[in-house]
């Protein structure tokens, strides 16, 4: 053991003594250190992971769709594990094959996991295409006071009076940063990470560059606002020319749903009705043992499926996104529900 391991471990004895001893031993000064401690873990503890989610569950949820999963799945397994054990106790175990009222709380479940992802990640979408918008405009603004002979944190002190849509509370915020001296950089990269869209962090990302590269700064935001300003058009470009795609797959499954209501009311109820009557008659026929309500559940479900997995393809082609499918999933699903339950 070297010179080195044997201080190392001096001083880890010294500090498991400190930390542990009782406070009557401790100086002044380290219980002040302790209670520091405490309070900076304890801190920590709130700001992370599951203490976060308990001391602010909703701004957790905020920051990313896919966190409220915490609490959608569980009570959709819950809703889920509450049907089937009442099914259960009321119709028997038969009655899970056979009753519908299993499909209905299978439906009632899914619903329950998807929607609140649904409606978070299209507010999250509609807050980021808000931001990606108005950002081409802050940094163009910014460069043409700059040009004028205006210094940055002047510049963006009269922008951050102005209206950018939900880029506003950045921009302020960005602005009271700049007031305290702290240097334009490091403001503006920090103002990437708290707006956290990947167009705003790719432009802080080339304007932070240029910046510390000793170029124009005028030119430099001018270039980031080119910038963000065709990559913004180039994705509504995209989303525009795809709803198209949208609209097929869409029309697709109510096309699948109409060709399955009139496969069912028309072809096989009267091939079954013609079957009983053959059958009645002493002539034999196949269609005579057909289970109608078997058929139209299995209807039913292909029906549920296809409405489910068609929005996440709308999704994905549309937006890019499987997630962002979810809310056309979940509209579909639920006509097929209504349609098979309460029409076929």
């Amino acid at each position: 053991m070297g010179l080195g391991d044997t201080f190392n471990n001096f001083l880890n004895r010294s500090t498991f003594k400190r930390e542990n001893a009782p406070d009557v031993i401790l100086s002044e000064y380290e219980r002040d250190e302790r209670h520091i401690l405490e309070k900076i873990s304890y801190q920590r503890k709130i700001r992370e992971g599951l203490g976060r989610f308990l001391k602010h569950p909703y701004q957790f949820i905020r920051e990313n769709p896919l966190n409220v999963l915490i609490i959608s799945l569980p009570l959709a397994f819950l809703v889920f594990l509450t049907g089937v054990s009442l099914i259960f106790t009321t119709y028997g175990l038969a009655s899970l094959l056979t009753d519908t009222l299993v499909d209905d709380v299978i439906i009632i479940s899914v619903l329950i996991a998807i929607v609140p992802l649904a409606i978070l990640d299209f507010l999250e979408a509609k807050r980021v295409n808000s931001l990606e918008e108005s950002l081409p405009n802050f940094f163009r603004d910014v460069a043409g006071m700059n040009d004028s002979g205006m210094t940055l944190p002047n510049a963006i002190n009269n922008v951050a009076s102005g209206q950018y849509g939900a880029l506003t509370p950045y921009i302020r915020r960005l602005n009271s940063e700049m007031s305290w001296s702290v240097p334009f950089v490091e403001a503006l990269l920090r103002f990437g990470t708290r707006v956290g869209t990947p167009l705003a962090e790719r432009a802080v990302d080339l304007i932070a560059k240029a910046s510390r590269a000793g170029g124009d700064a005028s030119e430099v935001l001018r270039a980031a606002a080119n910038d963000s300003y065709e990559f913004f058009n180039l994705k509504m470009e995209r989303r525009n020319n795809m709803i198209i795609y949208m609209v097929i797959v869409v029309i697709s499954f109510l096309v699948f749903l109409f060709v399955i209501a009139i496969l069912e009311s028309t072809f096989l109820t009267t091939m079954a009705e013609a079957g009983t009557k053959a059958k009645a008659a002493g002539a034999g026929s196949f269609m005579a043992t057909v289970d109608i309500g078997f058929y139209r559940r299995l209807f039913s479900h292909a029906g549920m499926i296809q409405g489910f997995f068609s929005g996440l393809v709308a999704g994905q082609m549309g937006e890019g996104s499987a997630i962002a499918g979810l809310k056309y999933s979940a509209i579909m699903l639920t006509i097929a529900w209504i349609v098979f339950r309460f029409f076929i």
